[in-house]
């Protein structure tokens, strides 16, 4: 099940919804872990009882970290706190990456660790990185143990961002778990979110997807050099209506239930640096690596050849993150490459430069990035970046690139501008009255075109259901 689909539209929210409300606030938290469980039930039947597993070992060891803190037992708080971590990294390890490493082995010639053709239960690279901040935010006073099972429950399998995100640290929504405001207004504005996300996807997502799946398919005999720009091009504004359409939803359910997520883009093609693009694109990733992984290890604290070795280690665990593939652990180290060369001497001169300057470097640079991402086989990545830097003499474009350019340029422009806060700048010029008006026409305009693409479409998954 996922959000863009007419069962959850029109069956599943609606219903939760209602009952969420009808019932006596103590009883919201377990209605949202009913529905969650059965939400994550029915996309994962196998694997609900991980989500039991988790929330049990996680629970029960979270208030152990307390217990032995308020007993002056440090040493013991630690022993919990990592038996926490190893948990559910090996949780991680095994359904993501044992066949990675086993195949890799075999390739080798060793063949101790057989290939099990495990299946990757969505969304388990999400919920296992909230649940190790739980215990680790325990442990470091930032929050306090959650000693009610249900609520405790509700935070780990709340199913507006359970399967792709954002990824929401336990100090950052406890309180909002034990007691939270729901209100007409925000359920509205909750309502508007989710709409955006919901466009975002249907609208551009889905569209743009068709172009980069066309070329994608296409034998590198038949690809030209701006025909592999171009379909590159359809990938990066794909994965990020994809994913932050994703995100777009999670925060406006989360808004109709009374939370309030943090935002998880901040409009990262408009960035005019690699360092700035990170701070702007999947934002809830890229902080809990800064807080959990990169200032543990020292962060900039013990030189700067230490600070190298510790940014080398977070990008090649950020590459990873997203799949068990070599071109996942490349895609990682060449951001570190870039993040070094902008740390050491390209940065300031790149805030020196005109602005147009700093964006389209940035921008060739992150389109580069997305065709390693989204080629998981090597040679067809090699076969492809000798295409769209113009080796081996291939032709400069053809007749198919001037087809789809031609077809697919309105999508194309809608999705350049709706990359950047021109929109969102001219809402807010409007006077109040007008900025009612076009929200609701905009809304109810949203609602039946995107009905009509749900009824009409075909399944399309989120592209980060996969990591």
């Amino acid at each position: 099940m996922v959000f863009s689909t007419p069962i959850f539209m029109f069956y599943f929210l609606v219903l939760t919804l209602a009952v969420y409300y009808v019932v006596p606030r103590r009883l919201r938290n377990p209605v949202l872990l009913c529905a969650s469980l059965a939400f994550y039930y029915w996309g994962e039947r196998a694997y609900v009882s991980i989500m039991f597993l988790s929330t049990a070992i996680d629970y029960t060891h979270g208030l152990l970290v307390e217990r032995c803190k308020a007993k002056g037992n440090d040493r013991g708080a630690r022993a919990a706190v990592t038996a926490s971590i190893l948990f559910n990294l090996a949780l991680l390890c095994f359904f993501k990456y044992w066949d990675f490493i086993a195949g890799t082995l075999q390739s080798a010639g060793l063949t101790f660790m057989p290939v099990l053709g495990v299946h990757l239960p969505i969304g388990i690279s999400f919920y296992t990185f909230q649940t190790m901040s739980y215990t680790i935010d325990v442990y470091r006073g930032d929050a306090r143990a959650q000693r009610n099972i249900f609520n405790f429950g509700t935070f780990v399998t709340l199913f507006p961002q359970l399967i792709a995100g954002p990824i929401i640290k336990y100090k950052d929504l406890g309180d909002q778990i034990d007691e939270r405001t729901c209100s007409s207004e925000k359920f509205a504005s909750g309502v508007q979110i989710f709409m955006v996300g919901l466009a975002k996807k249907l609208l551009i997502a889905n569209n743009v997807g068709m172009l980069w799946d066309s070329y994608k398919a296409m034998a590198l005999s038949e690809l030209t050099v701006a025909g592999a720009w171009l379909g590159v091009l359809a990938f990066t504004f794909q994965i990020y209506f994809d994913f932050s359409g994703y995100s777009d939803m999670a925060v406006g359910l989360g808004r109709m239930l009374g939370f309030e997520f943090l935002p998880n883009f901040n409009y990262p093609y408009i960035s005019k640096s690699i360092t700035e693009f990170w701070r702007r694109w999947h934002i809830s990733l890229s902080t809990w690596f800064r807080e959990y992984l990169y200032i543990p290890l020292g962060g900039n604290r013990r030189g700067k050849g230490r600070q190298m070795f510790n940014l080398l280690v977070v990008w090649a665990a950020t590459g990873i993150w997203h799949g068990a593939n070599w071109t996942f652990l490349f895609w990682g180290l060449y951001f570190f490459v870039l993040l070094m060369i902008e740390k050491f001497f390209l940065l300031d001169k790149l805030e020196r430069a005109p602005a147009l300057v700093g964006h389209v470097y940035t921008m060739l640079l992150v389109m580069v990035s997305w065709a390693i991402f989204a080629i998981e086989d090597l040679g067809q990545l090699g076969g492809y970046l000798k295409v769209m830097f113009g080796l081996g003499g291939v032709p400069l474009a053809d007749g198919a690139f001037g087809y789809y350019l031609t077809s697919y340029l309105p999508t194309l422009c809608a999705a350049a501008l709706a990359s950047t806060p021109l929109g969102g700048a001219l809402y807010r010029r409007l006077g109040t009255k007008a900025q009612q008006i076009a929200c609701t026409a905009l809304v109810a305009g949203g609602l039946m075109i995107c009905t009509a693409y749900l009824v009409a479409g075909t399944y399309n998954p989120f592209l980060y259901f996969n990591f």
